[in-house]
């Protein structure tokens, strides 16, 4: 009997020799999620900064440390993190490939740290702008560099799990702004609590080993191994996996798809598609309502403090993006876009109906319809958090060989930082022009649209290679 008890613990650490290590795998995320983290906040700064400097009559208060900001320029702070964002997309795809990835995530700190400092030491509009910038070219950078370098160093089994982190901590990131916006009454020392993040993020981002995969593309073979090791763990056999990421270099580097080959029909067609997923992301007004949830409850008149309201919206995105992880998978992604657009475009324009009936008798809906604007925004968030957030970004590596990904991401990526810009700054302007709750119903006519738009032209890529996806649009089923 011993002999044979022998032979299965053999058999069993034979197996869990097989087995990569996760724990050095999720140090390395949690580390570089802490850059996701930190660019959450900038983003959500905006929502409790921008109520600071709004202008109160009726109590004449200065807490917004010596100047107000007008609805234009309030626009302007809220939009002018996307004009970084789009500039930092931009010196990204260099970065990455001449400071590698660890690199580019300690040098994005740089100009983080320097916008919040712009930030909390502003005397104008001028200095909140630029340090707005600053923090965005960081919000650029990371929502490139950060995703790369998890799926290039994560191993199969859990890289799915792993991806999911980047979106996930800017949902908690946001939080966290939501919260200390709360308690910490000046905005100037907001930035402190905020910029802190970015500290964190440069000490654990400062022990990341640098990825396999950028080491091997520079010839590095000797440490890419080091590298593959760590990350697998000292006992797993890396042979396979190497040889695999040598094919796939090579692959790549074999063929280049340039801006022009993206006319190409079968190329053309999913490009669309992605383009339009983005533009309908940003259109449906989500960040809109995220920059600005606290002068959304503030007009809404709401029973709830407009502060408590933020934060409950944000818990709920965390916890919706959370769970995302788990129907992406399960429900599929076509059938997930369409019902987060539905419930989207429902739960908005109900929001412009409270609004259109505050406008009618405000006293009426103030008494008697004080919830809806908090239900309706936790309802929107949730939905576009378990489909429209994650969801386009994920087809957009499911839709393209990898040698096309490149050109294809790097449109993408600027098409939907332009729409943030534009939501943004447009936001409160267009109150002005047709009214509250005429920029809810015109964000939920486009989420409509946008469920028209799942129904009749996204394909399903659950379950599918990418092959077969390709063949979908009458490409080859494999990459000559």
């Amino acid at each position: 009997m011993e002999p044979e008890r022998s032979a299965a613990q053999l058999v069993v650490e034979e197996e869990a020799w097989k087995r990569p290590a996760h724990g050095t795998q999720y140090f390395a995320a949690l580390s570089a999620s802490m850059g996701a983290m930190a660019v959450g906040a900038a983003i959500g700064y905006s929502s409790p900064a921008s109520a600071a400097f709004r202008y109160d009559n009726t109590t004449n208060n200065n807490s917004t440390d010596g100047f107000y900001l007008s609805k234009e320029e309030r626009g302007w702070f809220a939009g002018s993190l996307s004009i970084g964002a789009l500039l930092g997309c931009v010196l990204a795809g260099f970065c990455i490939n001449s400071l590698g990835r660890k690199g580019t995530m300690l040098a994005s700190v740089v100009p983080l740290l320097g916008g919040w400092i712009l930030i909390g030491l502003a005397q104008n509009l001028s200095m909140l702008i630029i340090g707005r910038i600053l923090c965005g070219l960081c919000t650029g950078i990371s929502s490139l560099v950060v995703p790369t370098y998890t799926t290039e160093y994560a191993s199969k089994d859990i890289r799915g799990a792993l991806g999911t982190g980047f979106q996930l901590f800017i949902t908690v990131g946001i939080l966290y702004a939501y919260v200390f916006g709360s308690v910490v009454s000046s905005w100037r020392w907001l930035t402190l609590v905020c910029g802190a993040l970015g500290l964190v993020f440069l000490l654990m981002a400062a022990f990341l080993k640098e990825s396999p995969h950028f080491l091997l593309s520079k010839g590095k073979e000797m440490q890419a191994r080091q590298s593959m090791q760590y990350f697998r763990g000292k006992s797993y056999d890396i042979e396979q996996e190497m040889q695999e990421l040598k094919q796939s270099l090579k692959d790549s580097s074999d063929v280049k798809v340039t801006l022009k080959d993206l006319s190409t029909p079968y190329i053309l067609k999913p490009l669309l598609i992605t383009l339009a997923l983005m533009v309908f992301q940003q259109l449906s007004g989500t960040n809109a309502v995220i920059y600005n949830l606290n002068i959304i409850f503030e007009d809404s008149g709401s029973t709830l403090s407009d502060d408590m309201s933020s934060i409950i919206v944000g818990v709920v995105q965390v916890l919706a993006t959370a769970a995302s992880t788990l129907l992406i998978d399960r429900a599929g992604r076509k059938l997930l876009l369409s019902i987060s657009a539905g419930v989207m475009a429902i739960s908005i324009i109900c929001l412009g109906v409270f609004f259109y009936m505050k406008s009618e008798d405000e006293q009426w809906a103030g008494t008697n319809l004080g919830w809806v604007p908090l239900v309706c925004l936790m309802v929107f968030i949730t939905a576009f958090s378990i489909g429209y957030g994650p969801i386009p970004w994920i087809m957009m590596g499911e839709l393209f060989y990898p040698n096309v990904k490149e050109a294809a991401g790097s449109l993408a990526t600027t098409i939907n930082w332009t729409c943030v810009f534009i939501v943004t700054f447009t936001f409160e302007p267009l109150q002005d022009a047709i009214h509250d709750y005429g920029a809810y119903f015109l964000f939920g006519s486009i989420s409509a649209l946008n469920f028209i738009f799942c129904l009749a032209f996204v394909p399903e890529t659950k379950g599918k290679t990418l092959q077969e996806t390709t063949a979908h649009f009458g490409g080859p089923s494999v990459l000559k």
